[in-house]
């Protein structure tokens, strides 16, 4: 009879997947694929499980993302992922990813196009192995590195990662979408770690919101030679003298016993976050610190424009992550995605208002300690409070008065880098139009006989 269950399970083993066994020690062999589907979806995971590789869906619309998550936490959290140069990155139901010898990791769509490959330069892919740091790395038959995650990062660093100068980090555009956004994290090559914002679709960056200053110096060798994520959860910047530049001064936690990742959010803010390997109940990601301080009043007009769009207010709340919102008689641009700005809700402009053919057009909506520091086109002192409304009410170019220290600042749309400033002491004077007030229809033009 043990004869018997032992043959029985013996046999068995010859009819699980080849990934199976792959899984046990990371290792995946050339040849294995991962199909993106719901009843098949099961990813290569490190050898503690930790980590998984493989198509990680998106919500219930049969797409999926080509990723690396964190795989024991409820919140399955996304550490890098493929193909960011095509809209939402995402891959639609029956891709597949190939490990082949020539081309590395191949994504494919169900209809057999090439998507995205992981572009391995020089060598032959013997294997890849799935790390327990969360690094996914391509090896040659002598167990050489082709091509890995953490030399191709995306918008997270994790402990054990690097970046050389020239390296980056880039946000992805939303909460939900993983393509390349409009922020960046740069080891230039002078040796100053930069954020910045990026004109897409290009890749120019603006002037930083945020640097760390370690260019040469006073000092020799005080330029910046990489950002370090060390294993014990520290964020530094080694300098050539071989001198450290640490992102965050006596705050670390304890990398044996939680998950510890730096991540550049979509809202331009990087920060290190924690979540505790071991927990009860419902427990999420912890901040440790963040730069930069107050992302509002930090992108001024040479950084680009603000965080939240135009046309919007900028707010920071206690973790220092903004939020966005409109002002009256404005909405948003789109409803799903408030970091992308306000429109106003009426018409305004001289000819519109002279063919509304009353005076009585617009209300005046007052908002305290709020600006738009980089919309004037002109500045009027010594002046009131009540002055400054009233010359922008009669203004049919003015959208917005803005009254501080006996000046005012008339504005026009769009309106940019709006933020909440509680050291502002300041009036802004709103123009919205009146919910009655509407524009007659221009009467359809009449052909001329001779077009008849």
């Amino acid at each position: 009879m043990a004869f018997t269950v032992r043959l029985l399970l013996f046999s068995s083993l010859f009819l699980l997947p080849v990934s199976v066994f792959a899984q046990t020690n990371g290792g995946i062999a050339v040849g294995d694929f991962l199909t993106a589907t719901a009843a098949n979806s099961s990813p290569w995971l490190s050898p503690s499980g930790d980590f998984a590789f493989g198509f990680f869906p998106l919500g219930s619309n049969d797409l999926f993302l080509l990723s690396i998550w964190y795989a024991k936490i409820p919140d399955r959290t996304i550490v890098w992922n493929a193909n960011r140069d095509n809209e939402a990155a995402v891959a639609p139901k029956g891709s597949t990813v190939n490990l082949t010898a020539n081309s590395g990791l191949v994504l494919r769509s169900p209809q057999g196009e090439e998507l995205w490959k992981s572009e391995t330069s020089v060598g032959v892919v013997a294997n890849g192995v799935m790390n327990d740091t969360g690094n996914f790395v391509l090896q040659d038959r002598n167990s050489e590195s082709l091509w890995e995650t953490f030399n191709n990062p995306t918008d997270t660093m994790l402990p054990g990662q690097t970046l050389e100068r020239s390296g980056k980090l880039s946000s992805r555009q939303s909460e939900t979408n993983y393509s390349k956004g409009r922020f960046q994290l740069l080891l230039q090559e002078d040796g100053n770690l930069v954020l910045s914002t990026i004109n897409l679709p290009t890749n120019f960056a603006n002037e930083p919101y945020y640097a760390t200053d370690t260019t040469s110096g006073t000092v020799a060798g005080s330029e910046g030679k990489e950002l370090v994520f060390n294993v014990s959860g520290y964020l530094y910047v080694v300098r050539e003298n071989g001198g450290k530049y640490n992102l965050a001064v006596g705050e670390v936690v304890s990398a044996r016993d939680n998950y510890i990742r730096a991540t550049l959010n979509f809202d331009g803010i990087f920060a290190q976050y924690y979540h505790p390997k071991n927990f009860t109940g419902n427990v999420s990601w912890t901040i440790l610190w963040s730069e930069p301080d107050n992302i509002c009043q930090r992108i001024t007009e040479s950084s680009g424009v603000g965080v939240c769009g135009y046309n919007s207010i900028c707010t920071l709340k206690g973790d220092k992550r903004p939020t966005c919102g409109c002002p009256t008689g404005f909405s948003l641009l789109d409803p799903n995605d408030p970091y992308r700005g306000c429109k106003p809700d009426f018409i305004q402009g001289c000819k519109e208002d002279e063919l509304s053919g009353t005076k009585d057009l617009y209300d005046v909506e007052v908002l305290i300690n709020t600006d738009w520091p980089i919309s004037d086109y002109v500045q009027l002192k010594p002046f009131t409070a009540e002055k400054c409304n009233e010359s922008c009410f009669q203004d049919c170019l003015c959208a917005v008065a803005i009254f501080r220290s006996e000046t005012c600042w008339k504005k026009k749309l769009p309106l940019s880098n709006g933020r909440v400033d509680v050291s502002l002491n300041s009036q802004a004077f709103i123009k919205v139009r009146k919910d009655n007030s509407t524009l007659p229809i221009p009467a359809p033009q009449l052909p001329c006989p001779d077009e008849l």
